[in-house]
């Protein structure tokens, strides 16, 4: 199945990208019914499922009851964007910015985050969410520097003359009720 979000190829059997972690269950145009990947037919209606007759949905499939917990936000924008807007061509800036959030999602998930959202150039991430470790609030200022550090090696494979990214990174923790 190929992730809506970030175009990866992922075994048919997976809820959630091996890339972005980008859910990949699918609800019918037609009667909106969630189905699972594989599925050929709709679970709701019976109408042929695929990618081009379906739309992609954010599974709930953290706590179903709500708890207390620690847990640390982490929140990644480039530098300028707005402004190299106004300077790239369209399909430019897009390049740029998936390029930026390829990086930073591999960065996330080697310190076992999960993007809650992509915003424009924005990315949400949460430590102690949907999974909790000990070292949460750790993990994500190392997520973070790493991914300062990725964008610098980003931009040294850029050939000379090329756009440079930059990348602000914000932390918070705190305890929160979720679900």
């Amino acid at each position: 199945m190929t992730c809506p979000s970030c175009g990866a190829e992922n075994r048919a059997e997976r809820r959630f990208c091996s890339k972005c972690g980008a859910a990949l269950s699918l609800a019918c145009v037609k009667c909106g019914f969630i189905n699972d990947p594989g599925d050929e037919f709709c679970g709701g209606c019976g109408q042929r499922v695929s990618a081009a007759t379906a739309q992609p949905v954010q599974r709930k499939d953290g706590p179903r009851d709500a708890e207390r917990r620690q847990l640390t936000v982490m929140f990644c924008d480039l530098v300028g964007s707005t402004a190299l807007a106004g300077r790239l061509d369209p399909e430019e800036l897009r390049e740029h910015v998936r390029a930026y959030q390829g990086v930073s999602a591999e960065v996330i998930a080697r310190f076992e985050g999960h993007i809650a959202q992509y915003l424009g150039d924005g990315l949400l991430v949460y430590f102690g969410y949907p999974l909790a470790h000990e070292d949460d609030a750790q993990r994500a200022v190392s997520a973070g520097l790493a991914v300062v550090d990725a964008i610098a090696t980003l931009n040294a494979r850029q050939p000379a003359g090329g756009v440079a990214l930059a990348v602000r990174v914000g932390i918070h923790t705190g305890l929160v009720v979720v679900g």
